[in-house]
């Protein structure tokens, strides 16, 4: 029990690791960007772009159902229980899910290597042309190489957070981005849409070749053997199978947007992966972030049985969550066209433009509830339920699947005037809305509440300092229009989204100040090491 209490890291510690986490992913988002503008610039919204997103959907799926956060949410809660009580066994265990997941994913991708010309022309891509179909097979059978990888690194991730170290899983997606960024400056001009696949196959051996110090670190001890006959193995595949049909149903939301949105016209694939890109950048630097330092504590709490620190320890992340993410949302609508001009430096004719703007303004709400999922579903999973978030999943899938036939115009595809890929992004965002109300409302129920008036009080605070920051970036965007820069360079749009949001900041961080959103300076101040701020009733 003695090892279990000094599982639950201490408020500072636990800072810490966000910041660490939140700057690890920081970097990577700021590499991803420079990709994004690189390849905007060869690619633009059109058909190459729309082969390299959708060759990937398989393999990423693959990879997210088999050693992805499937296995990672499984594994975790397991593995960190039986270091507290036999790190030998705790090892041994580990050596045989690395073995087991890694002989399972190269077994499937054999068979999607074979499977590749169907898959695409029937499930993934059935609106591309026949030349366009056989790039995308090929594309996606060398990204199945970065997924045998990665289901070796994925289990590493969970193995090194599980000892509450963040340092290397924060650097293997820096490193990733890395590889990716290199076959784009390097390999693009030689293979085309090819050399952004080999660079995601030398970003996922740098993931994982950044975290095996990590396993000398905390002494690991690796096991030949799958271990079919450990009951710990099977103790965390029952787990997974709940949560491999819930992630199943989230891939599947994906890649039917993929079909209907390629069946849109071209560039609709790329206009969506585009919005979800931008999108992610600050819902995984939220969400994201936090989902990932809050498991190893709440994980710890429920096998100590702490009903009051499992609230509290939620509650404090969801506040943390929603005070990032609901200026975040707002922010990036304001600032979104600028930013697409920006990143896509005239790569776009106008029309392009408005379709990726479009999808952006509509997967910005994805940053608050994305953001919410990530530590409300972990909750449940710390609990080692991993069946009722399924059945939330495939609700919020349902709700997901038909708005998004009725509002892209996927009905009425006779009619072109009709398409609308804006639509997906929305039917996405309200599907996984109706998901986070339902989990919180039966998490609310077995915790005996999550601190229900911190989260309003937040809420209602956050909101009202957002709205005085839209008020300032759209005064801003006014006087900046009047001056007629509007219509400027590429150092002008740079400015003028430095203009907002400096501008925007300022008055969110000042209204903050005035309406006492102790929340805020709290972190701040624990991070710097100062007095804690006054405590929130």
């Amino acid at each position: 029990m003695t090892d279990a209490i000094s599982a639950v890291p201490k408020p500072r510690s636990l800072a810490r690791s966000t910041a660490i986490v939140v700057v690890g992913f920081g970097l990577a988002k700021a590499i991803s960007l420079l990709q994004t503008v690189v390849i905007a610039g060869q690619f633009g919204v059109g058909e190459a772009m729309d082969i390299y997103v959708s060759a990937n959907r398989i393999p990423e799926t693959l990879f997210t159902l088999i050693a992805g956060g499937a296995l990672g949410t499984a594994f975790l809660p397991v593995f960190s229980g039986l270091l507290t009580e036999n790190r030998d066994k705790a090892w041994r265990t580990a050596s045989h899910v690395i073995n087991t997941i890694f002989m399972l994913t190269l077994l499937l991708s054999v068979v999607v290597f074979f499977l590749a010309p169907w898959l695409v022309g029937q499930v993934v891509a059935p609106g591309f042309d026949a030349a366009a179909q056989e790039q995308t097979v090929g594309v996606m059978r060398v990204l199945l190489v970065s997924t045998i990888i990665f289901s070796v690194s994925g289990i590493l991730m969970g193995i090194l957070q599980s000892h509450n170290h963040f340092f290397m899983p924060a650097l293997a997606p820096i490193m990733f981005d890395l590889g990716i960024l290199f076959g784009v400056l390097v390999l693009l001009d030689s293979y085309g849409v090819y050399g952004l696949a080999y660079g995601a196959v030398i970003g996922s051996a740098l993931h994982l070749g950044v975290q095996l110090p990590g396993l000398f670190m905390f002494k690991a001890k690796w096991t030949a053997s799958l271990g079919l006959n450990d009951p710990e193995l099977w103790r965390i595949f029952r787990l997974m199978v709940p949560l491999v049909g819930g992630l199943g149903v989230f891939s599947l939301n994906f890649i039917v947007m993929n079909n209907i949105a390629s069946q849109l016209g071209t560039g609709a694939v790329a206009a969506v992966d585009w919005g979800w890109r931008l999108m992610q950048i600050p819902q995984t630097l939220i969400g994201t972030a936090m989902g990932v330092v809050i498991f190893p504590t709440l994980s710890a709490l429920s096998k100590l049985g702490d009903l009051a620190g499992k609230r509290a320890a939620l509650s404090g992340a969801l506040r943390f969550i929603l005070i990032g993410s609901i200026p975040s949302a707002v922010g990036l609508v304001l600032v979104g066209r600028p930013l697409v001009s920006l990143l896509e430096r005239g790569a776009f004719d106008p029309a392009a433009t408005e379709l990726v703007y479009s999808t952006l303004v509509f997967f910005s709400l994805g940053i608050i509830v994305y953001s919410m999922l990530e530590v409300v579903a972990r909750g449940f999973y710390a609990d080692k339920d991993t069946m009722f978030p399924l059945l939330a999943g495939v609700v919020g899938a349902a709700v997901n699947l038909v708005l998004s036939y009725v509002l892209s115009g996927a009905l009425t595809l006779d009619n072109p005037s009709t398409a609308f890929p804006g639509g997906l992004a929305l039917a996405n965002s309200l599907g996984v809305a109706v998901e986070v109300v339902l989990l919180t409302i039966v998490l609310r129920r077995r915790w005996s509440g999550i601190d229900g008036r911190a989260l309003l009080r937040a809420t209602a605070k956050t909101s009202a300092a957002t709205a005085a920051m839209a008020a300032a970036i759209l005064g801003f965007n006014a006087l900046w229009g009047a001056l007629g820069l509007a219509d400027g360079g590429t150092l002008y749009t740079v400015a003028h989204i430095g203009g907002q949001v400096v501008i925007g900041g300022a008055v969110f961080l000042g209204a903050a100040y005035l309406l006492r959103l102790e929340e805020l300076w709290t972190m701040a101040n624990i991070i710097l090491r100062r007095k804690p701020a006054p405590t929130v009733a």
